[in-house]
């Protein structure tokens, strides 16, 4: 996730690159702006024919173009806030369970809480690995024991094996305490919302934007800003690799970042901070438990990841 200035100038708005989605499509306009100064340097000519397009179709294929392209980013946007909100829900439910632990389950020992906590911040990492498809990481494992981190590593879904660890030790740990019935259900109410955590990303994870539809998109986004030169030469005239320049970076960058936010998972730019967030879990966890804790994570070059 990009970490934006505070009231940024103007001049930081309009140049900055940091933040900016041109580097992912710079080569795309590139050659637009190319095909475009080809296309006056010819006059609109391609093999000894003139090429006449007038400015109707353009004017109905563009907002239709555009219409197109706010639906996508709009369902990659939904993909995007859901994925957050989950997260959102797994740092809840960590506070809970530590908060629960310490209220409803006072005969524990300190190591065994420490134990349990330790086992929502390993959960949390081990299911960013699980959703970016990355093997976990050591650091990872320094949060489980060594039951746990068998667990984790000798299973396809190392994040649901953790949570099933993570239930019965839960119960196990509220039936040595003492507590009622009551109690263990609350508590297997807060790890069963973990589970719907984990169910939800993975429908995000496993359910990509139907890949046609992106493709369609794809194509027609580059013959609108390959023909278009043919529409402004008689025109405009050479101000055409201006006019396509600023169409196509609004088009491929509108483009390129409903890709980018589509998977909110992955480690593009723009997508949530996941390594960050299971820092921020760690320090809420810590806290409640009055132990050390560590610092925030900070933005490098002004990314979080």
């Amino acid at each position: 996730m990009i970490v934006r200035p505070h009231n940024p100038s103007v001049l930081t708005l309009l140049f900055s690159l940091k933040g900016s989605i041109i580097p992912a499509i710079w080569r795309k306009v590139l050659f637009t702006v190319l095909v475009s100064s080809a296309v006056v340097a010819v006059h609109g000519t391609l093999f000894n024919f003139k090429v006449v397009l007038t400015a109707t179709p353009f004017t109905l294929w563009g907002l239709t173009l555009a219409i197109f392209l706010g639906f996508r980013n709009t369902v990659a946007y939904q993909r995007f806030w859901e994925a957050r909100t989950l997260w959102g829900e797994l740092l809840i439910v960590s506070r809970n369970l530590t908060r629960q632990t310490l209220s409803l389950l006072p005969g524990l020992a300190a190591e065994q809480r420490q134990l349990l906590a330790q086992g929502l911040v390993g959960f949390a990492h081990v299911l960013k690995h699980y959703l970016r498809r990355e093997a976990v990481a050591p650091e990872t494992l320094l949060h489980l024991d060594e039951p746990a981190r068998h667990r984790v590593l000798s299973q396809q879904n190392p994040a649901s094996a953790l949570l099933g660890l993570l239930g019965k030790r839960y119960q196990e740990a509220a039936r040595q305490a003492g507590a009622g019935e009551q109690i263990q259900v609350s508590i297997d109410q807060q790890v069963t919302r973990l589970s719907y955590v984990l169910g939800g990303c993975e429908r995000i994870k496993g359910t990509p934007i139907p890949y046609p539809y992106i493709l369609l998109l794809h194509r027609t986004v580059h013959i609108y800003c390959f023909l278009l030169p043919f529409c402004l030469i008689d025109s405009i005239g050479w101000f055409t690799p201006v006019a396509v320049c600023i169409l196509a970076y609004t088009f491929f960058g509108l483009d390129a970042l409903g890709d980018q936010i589509a998977d909110p998972f992955d480690l593009q730019p723009n997508d949530l901070p996941l390594h960050a967030m299971c820092r921020n879990i760690e320090i809420a966890v810590q806290e409640l438990l009055d132990e050390p804790a560590p610092l925030p994570e900070e933005p490098v070059d002004g990314v979080l990841m």
